[in-house]
This record gives structure tokens, sequence and C-alpha cells, in this order.
């Protein structure tokens, strides 16, 4: 992957997570941090390109507010780009929040592009370790920004560089201080698409293979409709065709039976399934605004045996 599109792809969302944290109410999820990590130039260019894409999203919705870009944006992030994210991130630290009081001691994320979670928990410093894994690109990038927006890196911050197509060792964590004897929480958002099935399966069996039971991981999946599925205002079939236009096909979706029995080929057993009527219940009843659950998009959290 280039630098520049990894910065991309990680820009764009912690672009969507900003927005929402400055202009949405009530919030989702609430990322304070993210818009310190994009520039105001950068902040300014992705909101024009997305005005100047709304003729690729929805053409109904060009005409209709043409010469309101402020709302044209507001539809685009609201509708396409946040939905997922804002879910899934909320999903995923309210369980890992509720994880480390029952023991958790180290938190693997996959794919973490910039997140922020540990610059928004300060008081987890002294009890939890957390590892980043991401491209070696994404990563740098990342460094360059938390530098240039002032940002210290707490103690119990580290990195490891990976792309999740290949084998996972756990060597690079090792050198950083991961310990397979502890407790461990995975988050694994936005990145089983991406993957084939033999790759997802592949990677969870090595996560957990050397882990003590009660270790966990949150993911989210896109379930058999995905590639027929059009969505509201075609959103599901847009998510596919930028997928594919940046270089990064969606591979992967399944059923739950499929879901279910690779989870427990890796000694993995389902706490807890959300579906996209459960997701639009849990996270976007009685909103005013377009926020709404993707149609297709899951959320699983599963435990070791």
């Amino acid at each position: 992957m280039k630098q520049n599109e990894s910065s991309i792809t990680s820009l764009v969302s912690a672009f969507s997570r900003a927005y929402h944290s400055c202009n949405d109410t009530p919030k989702i999820f609430d990322d304070t941090i993210a818009k310190q990590l994009i520039t105001e130039q950068e902040y300014l260019d992705i909101s024009q390109n997305m005005i100047q894409g709304i003729h690729f999203f929805n053409q109904e919705i060009a005409e209709k507010y043409e010469g309101n870009p402020e709302e044209i944006l507001r539809w685009i992030i609201q509708v396409q780009l946040a939905p997922t994210p804002l879910a899934r991130a909320a999903f995923c630290e309210n369980i890992l929040l509720h994880e480390i009081e029952l023991g958790v001691k180290q938190y693997v994320i996959l794919g973490a592009g910039l997140d922020s979670f540990s610059f928004r928990h300060p008081e987890l410093v002294p009890s939890l370790e957390i590892f980043e894994m991401d491209h070696p690109a994404t990563q740098k990038f990342k460094k360059q920004r938390l530098q240039e927006a002032g940002f210290s890196l707490p103690r119990n911050l580290h990195f490891s560089a990976k792309n999740f197509s290949g084998a996972i060792s756990f060597q690079g964590l090792k050198d950083e201080g991961f310990t397979t004897k502890a407790k461990t929480f995975f988050s694994l958002l936005g990145v089983s698409y991406y993957l084939t099935k033999d790759e997802l399966s592949s990677l969870l069996k090595h996560l957990f293979s050397e882990l003590p039971p009660g270790s966990s991981i949150v993911f989210d999946y896109a379930d058999e409709r995905l590639f027929a599925e059009k969505g509201r205002s075609n959103r599901v079939e847009n998510m596919i065709k930028m997928a594919f236009a940046g270089g990064e096909p969606m591979k992967s979706c399944y059923a739950y039976q499929e879901i279910e029995k690779l989870l427990e080929d890796s000694g993995l057993l389902i706490y807890e399934h959300v579906t996209p009527t459960m997701i639009q219940e849990r996270y976007f009843q009685k909103r005013t605004d377009y926020l709404s659950a993707f149609e297709t998009i899951h959320f699983i959290h599963a435990v070791k045996k």
C-alpha cells in the first residue's frame, strides 16, 4: 500500500468522526481527538471533494440541495460515510471498557489507522497495554500527525507494523512487550470485508491459539446480501464501488451460520451478535438527521472458550 493511499484511507475515516464530534447531536461516538489529527487544509479538501462528488452518490440529492454545500456534505457523511464507523466504534469501546473490568490487560487494535483510544483514556495507562497494528506507511503517517498535533505517546501505547492478508506473527507484538499469558482484547473494525474467508479464518486461529480463555475480539462483517443489496440511496452499492475504485475491493460476505462456524473452528464462541435492525435500535433510534444503520453490516463479540 502506498503511503498516500494509506493516509487518505485513515484521513477520511478520521474526517467522518471529527465531523460527527463537531456537528452532530446526539453523539453516537464522540472522538474528540480526531479533528486534531487532520490539518485545516485536509479537512477543507476532503469536504470539497465529497461535495463535488454528490452526483456519484445521489443525483436527486444533488439537484435538491444545489447551492447548499453544507447540506450536501452533511447528507454524504451521515448517509454514506459515518454510520458504520461511528456505531462499531461505540459498540467496541463499550465492550472493551467492560472487559477491562473483567481482567483484560492488553488491547490489540488491528487496522488502527488514526485511532485515538489511548489518548482519550489516559486513566488506563497504568492498567492496560495498547498495541496498534497497521500498515507501516499508515503508522509512519500517524506518528507524524501526533507529533505535529503536539501529542506525546503514552507509555502504554505500542506500534507493530503488519499487513493483514499475510500471516500474523506475535513476534512483532512480543518485541513491544506483548505476552500471550495475559487476557487480551482485539478489535478488527472495517477489515473483514477486505480479507478472503480463508484469510480471516487463518487470522483468527492464529490470534487466539496461544491466548488464555476469556480473551475476545470485536469485529464487523457484511452479511450474504452485500453484493445484491443496494441499500438506502444506493449506499451499499456505492460503498462497494468506492472500495474497488480505491484499489481495495471488498472480497467477503457471510451468512450467520458461516461466521458462527468460522469462529467455532478458531475456538471462539459468539457472546453477542448485533444485526442491522439491532444496530438501528441501539444507536440510531429517534434521530432527526440522516444517520441510520447500514443494511448489510453486523457486529460480533466473540470469546475464547
